[in-house]
């Protein structure tokens, strides 16, 4: 008579990831809804932008892109890079509009296929939200954590952005709503493949890897720098600094 084994901790932290990977994307939602208030807090999702950008960089740098290395040696270094040109391609031929936070501009958007490039560069980004939750908690509890908060430090982010941009063309409030969930959807469907192909791990870490430093480094801190203000750099190194305290105080 044949037994079934059972990885019990495996299936709670893949648990974890599912339950994570639905409050990623309540902070989509959350995005969303901030916008289509009038009195929404604009200089919050600045601040959330510059912490995002150090903390993300800080855990694609010193986390993703060692435990990738360790899985499956000097190879995931190709699919680092792959998911960082990856992006690229999607926001500089797909998506030339992309950028993240309020739009201002709605001349610039207004046609239909403007509207929908911005949308699906940001459905790539959350579905690889997703991915590198799922990845992260296949790997150990201590990685999944740690980049579900990256995660979620720029979910705000997308939300407030894809909702501005659904506004910006007059397209209403409940729309606006609703591609926010698109998103969140998006990640939640990253977080289910991922841990359906259990056994492609070796390439989903480091492509999602690439892809949190690709956001960190060319989405987040742009938009950053275009800030004259002391307190976001700041916060860009605290981002950074909070990684390397959780590590001393953690990670064994």
């Amino acid at each position: 008579m044949g037994y079934v084994t059972i990885d019990h901790d495996l299936a709670t932290r893949t648990a974890m990831a599912a339950g994570l990977g639905l409050v990623a994307a309540a902070g989509n939602l959350l995005g969303g809804y901030f916008v289509v208030r009038k009195d929404w807090p604009r200089q919050f999702l600045q601040y959330f932008l510059a912490l995002g950008a150090g903390y993300m960089l800080a855990v694609a740098f010193l986390e993703i892109i060692p435990e990738s290395i360790a899985l499956s040696g000097q190879d995931a270094l190709f699919f680092v890079l792959a998911g960082f040109f990856l992006v690229h391609l999607f926001e500089h031929t797909l998506a030339p509009h992309f950028h993240f936070g309020e739009e201002t501009h709605p001349e610039e958007i207004s046609h239909h296929r403007a509207q929908s490039s911005v949308m699906l560069g940001l459905i790539i980004h959350t579905f690889f939200d997703g991915v590198a939750i799922a990845s992260g908690f296949l790997v150990s509890t201590w990685l999944g954590m740690v980049i579900f908060l990256a995660v979620f430090l720029h979910k705000l982010p997308e939300g407030f952005t894809v909702a501005s941009v659904f506004l910006a063309c007059g397209k209403g409030r409940k729309r606006a709503i609703q591609a926010a969930a698109a998103l969140g959807g998006a990640t939640l469907l990253g977080v289910l493949l991922t841990s359906l192909l259990q056994s492609q791990l070796k390439f989903a870490l480091p492509l999602s890897g690439g892809v949190t430093a690709y956001v960190a480094a060319t989405d987040l801190l742009p938009e950053v720098n275009r800030q004259p203000n002391w307190r976001m750099a700041v916060l860009v190194f605290f981002g950074v600094a909070s990684v390397l305290i959780m590590q001393y105080l953690f990670h064994v």
